[in-house]
């Protein structure tokens, strides 16, 4: 069976998975913290190198207080928890986005995971933290325009253009003409340049967007929703996942021959 390299998901439903029951929105987060355990599991199974979780998005800072810092405080319980778990089944841990600004315990137990996993060969966990596609992007770009500017190279050109605004136009069109400025140069500023781009994104609780989330990256995934919510999403459904995109057609902009 076809199977992806890189399954990225967006665990949505936590929240209205525990309304429907009468619980708090925490205890929904805390039954989607089990879900998580049951897709790592399922990754090592089906052999799937890579798996992308959006855990918080920088527009989740708009998300009452409490709610946050209980997210916060979930991460690091869980890292720590699961920490046994990621070592006997040789998952790697990683995170993606602006690690600054998360909370001084939060990151301490994040960097102290990513160390002590860091030999896992089996699957490669990146948790997406405080991310954002669209910043993403924007920084990459910043980072790799400076990177072309200030080049000894082209910062000589560029000193010697400056007394002519018409020939300093023309040597700012030569740094970012096609040949110099590439999709490899965007790419390469990325906040983990090296994970290749998810085969598969799905996600759940019914919900059909990406909110953010791999922007770049997810211009040739298969997308897969479902109206499950994450605390529910059971290793059937997993499978269920993996069923529909190895019956997809991934052509890349060809044709079938």
């Amino acid at each position: 069976m076809k199977k992806p390299k890189h399954i990225a998901i967006i665990m949505d439903g936590n929240g209205r998975w525990a309304q429907e029951r009468g619980l708090k929105r925490s205890e929904g987060h805390l039954a989607g913290a089990q879900t998580v355990r049951t897709v790592l599991s399922e990754c090592v199974r089906h052999e799937i190198p890579h798996v992308s979780l959006y855990a918080f998005s920088t527009e989740n800072w708009n998300r009452p207080q409490e709610e946050v810092n209980y997210l916060f405080t979930l991460f690091c319980e869980f890292t720590n928890k699961e920490l046994p778990l990621m070592l006997k089944e040789g998952i790697r841990l990683n995170v993606i986005g602006e690690k600054s600004n998360l909370p001084l315990a939060t990151r301490k137990a994040l960097d102290y995971a990513i160390k002590k996993t860091a030999k896992g060969t089996n699957t490669e966990l990146t948790l997406a933290l405080n991310y954002s596609g669209s910043q993403e992007i924007i920084q990459a770009a910043r980072k790799s325009a400076y990177e072309s500017l200030c080049s000894p190279e082209n910062l000589e050109r560029i000193i010697k253009a400056a007394q002519n605004e018409a020939t300093l136009k023309k040597e700012f069109a030569r740094i970012f003409s096609e040949t110099d400025y590439t999709e490899a140069n965007l790419r390469k500023h990325f906040f983990y340049p090296e994970l290749p781009d998810p085969d598969l994104i799905i996600r759940t609780s019914g919900e059909l967007r990406l909110s953010n989330f791999y922007l770049f990256q997810a211009a040739y995934s298969e997308l897969y929703f479902t109206d499950v919510y994450w605390p529910d999403f059971s290793a059937l459904d997993f499978k269920l996942a993996l069923d529909v995109y190895a019956n997809r057609k991934r052509r890349f902009g060809k044709i079938d021959v």
